[in-house]
């Protein structure tokens, strides 16, 4: 059977087993949101269940996998996530903020954005945006004042586009979490 034990950052879990593997605790238990593989632990005949985060679909699963110091997010948290494409890694960021939490995930794609929406379905803790995080005075009556800024949005002017949201919707001891695509450097050397 598998053992699973609090990660260091809150909210996140370690299930050791044959291999150990990251994984949150599932917002609703009996889904999954892109086929990936769920745990289930019974202690004292209460059951709860874990989902898999793979690093290899999650660049914020890699960083806390690679050591990362904090990422600002906990259980409780509000976030704003830019760049949300079809909700992998934003279903286990509303995992970690559970059920006191919320994020607001902006996707310009409406390729992603119906898959996002789906995923919001049944998880009440997503407010699912379809618009450009380049504008966001077009959805400022939706996202309150968050904790956090998560980007992952790829873009040249990422960091103007994260600063613009903060003057927005960021806390005054709020933080952001910025993904760097590191495409443009030589890491094998």
């Amino acid at each position: 059977s598998t053992m699973v034990e609090p990660h260091r950052l809150s909210g996140i879990f370690i299930a050791r087993g044959k291999e150990d593997a990251l994984v949150t605790k599932n917002l609703v238990p009996g889904d999954t949101v892109y086929g990936e593989k769920k745990i289930e632990v019974e202690l004292e005949g209460a059951k709860t269940e874990y989902r898999a985060w793979n690093p290899f679909r999650s660049k914020l699963a890699a960083a806390v996998l690679g050591g990362v110091e904090a990422i600002h997010i906990k259980p409780g948290s509000k976030v704003l996530y830019l760049g949300a494409a079809s909700g992998t890694t934003v279903s286990h960021v509303s995992d970690i903020v559970g059920p006191e939490g919320l994020v607001y995930a902006v996707e310009f794609s409406h390729r992603s954005g119906r898959d996002l929406i789906n995923v919001a379905k049944k998880r009440t803790n997503i407010i699912p945006i379809i618009e450009d995080a380049r504008h966001p005075h077009k959805y400022r009556m939706l996202v309150g004042m968050v904790d956090t800024i998560f980007a992952d949005v790829a873009q040249p002017d990422q960091t103007r586009i994260v600063a613009l949201n903060a003057h927005h919707f960021l806390k005054n001891a709020g933080h952001f979490v910025i993904s760097i695509k590191a495409s443009c450097i030589d890491s094998t050397a």
